[in-house]
């Protein structure tokens, strides 16, 4: 039987390659599809983090109810740092906040987590104008997206291709945007992952590197 602490990824930013990092996400999705989580003792895990945290993987994914990253992976406390934005997009703050995480935490591996049916996403692809100009700026970032989608497929799974189009935009902005995020890829200190999560199934798919 595999124990639980080999199936976590908390606290142990240096002794994990960015690889094993994925796979145990991964197993810890399968556990979720199945509903079959680890057994936790969360009071030991919280005092055990009450001074410190080294969270080996940090996600950027969409603020919808529906994708908590450390339900939809079978994580616990410390094990994630989560950064939530609807649209997964990377502005400043977003960017700022895993650049800390990198730089100040060892965060290794950065996950940009779309998801079918993002409501960020058709709304951009919907061409309406947005009732306030807060929104407006939401939507902004991902209306590259929305017009590669729309020139490159028809119109019954534009939306779908838009998201994954979106993430792997974010990926590429992250690194573009942030000397902190390129320099530690360059040296091969960080990994950033595209991932789709699909509602209907709960899976997990692995869009880049």
């Amino acid at each position: 039987m595999i124990s639980e602490k080999s199936q976590s990824t908390a606290n142990i930013p240096g002794t994990l390659s960015a690889e094993q990092i994925w796979n145990s996400l991964m197993e810890g999705n399968k556990r979720f599809v199945a509903g079959k989580p680890l057994a936790r003792d969360i009071v030991a895990q919280r005092r055990s983090l009450e001074k410190t945290q080294n969270p080996p993987v940090s996600v950027l994914s969409c603020s919808d109810s529906r994708l908590p990253s450390e339900a939809i992976f079978d994580q616990s406390l410390g094990d994630m740092f989560v950064v939530r934005i609807a649209g997964n997009s990377a502005d400043p703050m977003g960017i700022g906040s895993l650049e800390f995480a990198v730089r100040i935490l060892g965060t290794k591996v950065i996950v940009v987590l779309g998801h079918q049916r993002c409501g960020g996403v058709t709304a951009a692809c919907s061409g309406e104008k947005m009732p306030s100009p807060n929104l407006e700026a939401l939507i902004q970032p991902i209306m590259e997206s929305c017009r590669i989608a729309k020139e490159q497929h028809g119109p019954e799974d534009i939306i779908d291709f838009a998201i994954k189009t979106h993430v792997r935009k974010t990926v590429n902005d992250l690194l573009a945007q942030s000397e902190i995020l390129k320099h530690a890829h360059e040296e091969s200190k960080l990994s950033i992952i595209g991932a789709y999560y699909s509602l209907e199934t709960g899976l997990v798919t692995r869009l880049t590197e």
